[in-house]
């Protein structure tokens, strides 16, 4: 659930279209604001505890240890000069709150560059702030590491940091006043207390940590090479921006210019009144750029371990860790964002505007800074975070026109190097991606390999085309191969990696044409189809304009129903013989105009047949009328359907017209419990019966001799009955015809040399 709180911002407002992009301008609009955060408007309160380290004789160690501490829930390392570096490592451990147990021990990162902001007065280097959740005790220790001949950095300070609480509301803010006892007082060398902060040593106006000309107040309506001042900080003609809002428009009275439009729509944004910030930690107007032609992406905070109902309380953390500890005039980066992809506004000055932020040392100006809350050093950043990344990449760049997948000219501010070794000279400008890791304008792990990995699937988020469009389903219609059949409408569903924020809309295409449109959130169509083979497609429109279509699939609509060519037919077959299952063969032949799917029995049983199959062996009940119904399908699922009926019958041998000997013989085994037989020469039988179909029944042995049988008068077939085992009740022989007619057959014993006999069962026909 989120809680739509109406604030002075700007959303995203389709306005026109320019070269096929769609340009969106900045309007008053809302903050959505996830549970927890800001649910009681005000300003938190936040305190930063400072407490010396105890450094070693040697000077290459360092330690603290309190184990009972004002609450805190984030630490860091600071020492005095903001240029040095701690070459070894810093760890610390904490005791929470919640358990009362000892955390193990916790690496804390010291690649951030102090002189980000170096030029300002009490400027301090720092390691990275690290979240530890809750705590009231902590241990730390410092190690200038092997070979480190310069030992530890001096003023070697713990700032442990509460974030505060809701203390006021919007109505009314709660006026804080600094107390005395907030302020550290002492020597750092001289004990826990830390060192005095005189207001000769407060910040007195901006510094970017790459020239030492600061910034000017306001816009130009030009772009320059570099901006220069007008006037002193604090002390501008254009009205500072209101600390509850983060846009200078709120006020009608500002003389900056309207916010430009963007080429994407501004995604949702906790403003710094949502997530309580203590404005009263810095009261100086922001600097202002005429550009921003690239964003450089970050990791902080140092831990992955964290809910997001926390994330408002960490963003807190940062900037009272930024401004107190580093000794920065505000929260360093322009955007934070967390795990579950919820966007807070980082330093003030308008998310609308180009406000220079504190956060890759030498090439802040020109630029934004994105920092992902979260170590990224050997995993990958949720994919809610890489796509609000994206979005507040791609909104911002687009206010200027710039491309999120283009590279930019970037001019150093400062000296250094970046962690691939390429070194930079001041003054000079060099090529970056407009959606740049942090890494690579400094020689720092930051964002962390992980993320920093994710940064070309980003560009593609926020620049597109939408990527991996893909017809997933087509309802509606079944698949036979690589085409699919339908006989009536079609649902299309489809699939992209791209997430749905970043596409405008889907087409469906019908032979190259678009038949439905959908919102970029939609992942299915549906469409009516003419009779024939289509090619479907499925495009889409991200929200830069740019377009993709997936592949191409193969529909075939088909309204005619297949045919029976050859309509079911019955005959006997030969099998074993029972009053309760005469043996059957059921044969059809079905065809359709595209493509026969199968053949399916309904009754008196249910089976199911390929397409080219064309007859079945089943049984049936002897004197009892079976009706056999059949329907054929095509892939499309058109229907159509055909029935034969019949009844087999069973004569007796004693029905039969005798001539010569015959024996009648009992047995359990025979049809009717008894049989004839006969080894006289020329003895017969002889039945007469109407139907389409006859069998003659037998046993058969290994001294079964053999007979003639004749059909209505004519010779048929000579059958010879030996078998090397016994058998009762066997159809041996049948003939069929295609109508139901009058028929005589008789069988004569051959009286074959040595094996004369034959035992005969009956005979069975099929009206």
């Amino acid at each position: 659930m989120r809680v739509k709180r109406r604030i002075w911002a700007t959303a995203a407002v389709a306005t026109t279209a320019v070269a096929g992009v769609l340009v969106f301008e900045g309007v008053t609009g809302t903050s959505d604001v996830p549970d927890g955060i800001g649910a009681t408007s005000g300003p938190a309160r936040t305190e930063v505890h400072h407490d010396a380290l105890k450094v070693s004789g040697d000077g290459a160690t360092a330690s603290l240890r309190r184990d009972s501490t004002e609450p805190f829930s984030m630490l860091g390392v600071t020492w005095t000069d903001p240029s040095a570096e701690v070459r070894g490592t810093v760890e610390a451990r904490t005791r929470s709150v919640a358990t009362g147990g000892w955390s193990a021990w916790l690496p804390v990162d010291t690649e951030v560059d102090g002189r980000t902001e170096a030029d300002r007065p009490g400027a301090r280097g720092t390691t990275e702030p690290r979240w530890v959740g809750p705590s009231d005790g902590v241990e730390v220790r410092v190690s200038a590491g092997k070979g480190a001949s310069a030992g530890l950095p001096a003023g070697l300070r713990l700032d442990t940091v509460d974030p505060g609480k809701v203390s006021g509301s919007a109505a009314e803010p709660a006026a804080y006043a600094i107390d005395a006892t907030d302020e550290p007082s002492g020597d750092p060398t001289d004990g826990p207390t830390g060192p005095t902060v005189t207001p000769s040593e407060e910040p007195t106006g901006p510094a970017t940590g790459e020239t030492s000309e600061p910034a000017t107040a306001e816009p130009t309506t030009g772009p320059t090479d570099d901006p220069s001042p007008t006037t002193e900080p604090g002390a501008s003609t254009s009205p500072p921006v209101p600390s509850e809002s983060p846009s200078p428009t709120a006020d009608p009275t500002a003389t900056l210019p309207p916010p430009l439009p963007s080429t994407a729509p501004r995604p949702p944004i906790v403003t710094r009144a949502d997530w309580n910030a203590d404005e009263s930690l810095n009261d100086e107007s922001p600097d202002y750029m005429d550009t921003v032609k690239a964003v450089f992406v970050h990791h902080t905070a140092q831990t992955n371990a964290y809910s997001c109902a926390d994330s408002a309380a960490i963003v807190r953390g940062l900037h009272a860790y930024h401004v107190q500890s580093n000794g920065w005039k505000d929260l360093g980066y322009n955007f934070i964002v967390d795990k579950c992809g919820t966007i807070f506004e980082g330093r003030k000055g308008g998310v609308d505007r180009a406000v220079m932020g504190a956060h890759t040392y030498g090439f802040n100006r020109e630029t934004a800074g994105i920092a992902v809350i979260g170590m990224y050093t050997d995993t990958s950043a949720a994919t809610a975070a890489t796509t609000a990344v994206a979005r507040i990449a791609a909104w911002k760049l687009g206010q200027y026109g710039v491309s999120p997948s283009a590279t930019t000219m970037l001019t150093a501010g400062a000296t250094g190097n970046n962690y691939a070794g390429k070194t930079f000279t001041a003054g000079t400008a060099y090529s970056f991606d407009t959606v740049s890791g942090h890494r690579d304008g400094f020689n720092t792990q930051c964002p962390g390999t992980g993320l920093y990995n994710q940064l070309p699937t980003i560009r593609g988020y926020a620049a597109g085309p939408v990527a991996g469009v893909t017809v997933k389903s087509v309802a509606g219609a079944a698949l036979s191969g690589t085409r699919y059949y339908t006989k009536a409408d079609i649902t299309v569903g489809w699939s992209a990696t791209t997430p749905a924020v970043f596409v405008n809309k889907y087409e469906l295409l019908v032979d190259g044409k678009s038949v439905a449109s959908t919102a970029g959130s939609a992942s299915s169509a549906r469409a009516t189809l003419a009779v024939g083979s289509h090619t479907v497609q499925v495009r889409a429109t991200h929200l830069s304009g740019k377009t993709s279509v997936s592949a191409a699939a193969t529909v075939v609509a088909d309204r005619t129903a297949p045919v029976f060519s050859t309509k079911p037919a019955l005959s006997l077959r030969g099998g074993t013989v029972n009053a309760a299952a005469v043996p059957l063969t059921l044969k059809w032949k079905a065809s359709d105009a595209v493509l026969l799917a199968d053949v399916r029995l309904t009754a008196p049983v249910a089976r199911t047949y390929g397409p080219t199959t064309t007859s079945a062996s089943h049984t049936a009940k002897s004197g009892v009328a079976t009706s056999w119904k059949m329907t054929a399908y095509d892939r499309a699922g058109n229907i159509g359907a055909a029935s034969v009926a019949g009844t087999p019958v069973i004569l007796q041998e004693s029905s039969a017209t005798r001539s010569g000997t015959w024996t009648t013989k009992s047995s359990s085994s025979y049809l009717g419990g008894k049989s004839y037989t006969s080894g006289t020469k020329n003895a017969s039988l002889t039945w007469t019966f109407t139907g389409r179909s006859v069998a003659w029944v037998v046993s058969r042995a290994s001294t079964s001799g053999q007979a003639y049988v004749y059909v209505d008068g004519v010779k048929a077939a000579t059958v010879d009955l030996k078998s090397s085992t016994t058998a009762y009740r066997q159809a041996v022989w049948t003939k069929s015809w295609s109508a139901s007619a009058k028929h005589t057959v008789k069988v004569v014993v051959v009286g074959t040399k040595g094996r004369p006999t034959l035992t005969t069962d009956g005979l069975v026909h099929l009206k």
